[in-house]
């Protein structure tokens, strides 16, 4: 058998499912691509997880679209993260080119022109229906975690969820978390210290520090009502096709703190809401990030540790999870290793340290008979890649040289127009846009400061008065005083009573002598 007959079979016994699956595209050899060969992805493996990696330019988003519309073609909903805002021409179908139908000739399928359903998301300005979470929805572990927080503070940050709980406080946006912490660290503190023990006044102060940083990348904006419910992420329109949710994030890649809490307060959401649900014949929901280096760059030691937590737990619920970025070594090696689909498009060679990344990265695929993976990972034209998968036993199928599909819709982004006619047609974002600012943990401390100081005040008035009259009846005795102790009063006194005795007493004589002379 001749290599090329070999290569054929291999790669026709490796793609070979019985459940339902993707076409990605058709195997290469030596740069031609085997018609009909086709390198497919069952769907039942698509909660193991994956990466798409390539240098700029090299077509990762193009395969993020095919996955995605693909997906939504199958029944199931995904939800992508556009960081660089040309990820909506997915909504429409393709314009169709020569080019595209020469592509899928030599792949050996047809192109069919198609649109997918559409959901546009928010976390700031852009259009969409916005999202949200409360911070009791992260819980005082979560919240730690985001803040990189040592164990000292973390315990004062579950004070504060506590002390809430407790006094049924709403703990629903940063300017709560923040207005409680300084209540019990200031006029509360001796009623929480009799309660919970001593409280740092420089934990504290670090505490507050990191949720004024947070609050510098707009995160202000993310934290409060109403609640984003992660099973809108699931919904199917009436032809049953799944629901593409896009996060448009074009403004957000100067604030990575925000886009990584978003990104584990959802992991953990999902995780903590859907039930188990053990080896699916598909996904209820695949999660494509886009430009995953944001997520990890920013990340804490403890935050990362949460990250490859659900990352390993999160299958079982049967999500997948899609990291796309630059190079392969971006993505964390425990992470890593949980990833069954790795797509890799080229990688450029042009410094030493480039050259000893691309062998670090050629090492993350088996070993092939076919390829110099090395060398060919730096030949790959746009729209090519290197694919491996997980077949249904969870065993990695043949690496291939892939020449991939084109996707069915528009390689373009829309225009705000037809961005604006999809989110009218929105049946959610009425629900996620009303403004809710209801009564919660700051504005009921808030006014119970108020009548504390207005009790202080009323307290302090009354004590004042009391002051005053205890004063003026000081101010009248000490007057009849002076007059008393002085020495011409006493004088005068004396005299006064002198004269008043004598002439009692004369009285008295006068009366006794006239009666004695009537006898």
């Amino acid at each position: 058998m001749s290599k090329k007959d070999s290569f054929i079979a291999e790669v026709n016994e490796g793609y070979s499912f019985k459940g339902r699956f993707i076409i990605l595209g058709g195997a290469m050899l030596d740069g031609e691509c085997m018609t009909n060969t086709l390198v497919k992805i069952p769907l039942k493996t698509m909660n193991r997880h994956g990466l798409i990696a390539g240098a700029t330019g090299s077509g990762k988003t193009k395969t993020l679209q095919i996955l995605a519309e693909h997906l939504s073609h199958q029944g199931v909903p995904s939800l992508l993260m556009d960081i660089k805002g040309d990820l909506s021409g997915i909504a429409v179908p393709s314009d169709g080119h020569p080019k595209i139908d020469e592509r899928h000739a030599r792949i050996g399928i047809p192109f069919e022109p198609g649109g997918s359903p559409v959901e546009f998301l928010t976390l700031s300005d852009e259009p969409g229906a916005r999202l949200r979470a409360t911070v009791l929805e992260f819980g005082p572990v979560l919240f730690s975690k985001m803040l990189d927080l040592n164990d000292t503070q973390a315990g004062v940050v579950a004070v504060v969820f506590k002390y809430c709980d407790d006094n049924k406080l709403p703990l629903l946006d940063l300017k709560d978390f923040k207005q409680t912490l300084q209540y019990i660290s200031n006029e509360g503190k001796e009623e929480a210290e009799r309660i919970f023990g001593r409280i740092s006044t420089a934990s504290v102060g670090t505490i507050m520090r990191k949720i004024i940083e947070l609050e510098q990348q707009d995160a202000g904006r993310f934290f409060g009502e109403r609640s984003f419910d992660v099973d809108d992420l699931l919904r199917t329109d009436e032809n049953g096709r799944g629901i593409v949710s896009i996060l448009r994030l074009t403004d957000i890649q100067g604030r990575p703190k925000l886009f990584s809490t978003f990104m584990l307060q959802m992991l953990a959401e999902i995780y903590s809401n859907f039930p188990e649900e053990g080896d699916l014949e598909k996904p209820k929901l695949v999660i494509f990030i886009d430009e995953a280096h944001l997520v990890f760059e920013e990340a804490s030691d403890a935050l990362m540790d949460q990250i490859e937590v659900i990352v390993k737990l999160i299958r079982s619920k049967g999500v997948g999870l899609f990291f796309v970025t630059q190079n392969p070594a971006d993505i964390p090696d425990d992470v890593l290793g949980q990833l069954g689909l790795k797509i890799q498009h080229a990688l450029r060679a042009f410094t030493a340290k480039d050259r000893k990344a691309i062998k670090l990265a050629a090492q993350n695929y088996p070993i092939s008979d076919y390829y110099d993976v090395s060398q060919v990972v730096t030949e790959l034209g746009i729209g090519e890649a290197l694919v491996t998968a997980l077949n249904e036993k969870g065993i990695p199928t043949p690496l291939a040289h892939t020449l991939l599909r084109a996707p069915e819709s528009r390689m373009d982004v829309l225009t705000e127009q037809e961005i604006g006619r999809i989110i009218r047609k929105s049946e959610i974002i009425d629900k996620y846009n009303e403004e809710i600012d209801r009564e919660s943990a700051h504005e009921i401390l808030a006014k119970k400061l108020g009548q504390a100081q207005d009790e202080s005040l009323q307290e302090e008035m009354r004590e004042q008065q009391q002051q005053a009259r205890s004063a003026s009846r000081r101010q009248e005795k000490s007057t009849i005083e002076k007059i008393i102790s002085n020495p011409t009063t006493r004088q005068v006194a004396r005299t006064v009573a002198r004269e008043l005795t004598r002439g009692i007493l004369g009285v008295l004589g006068v009366s006794s002598s006239s009666r004695r002379r009537r006898r």
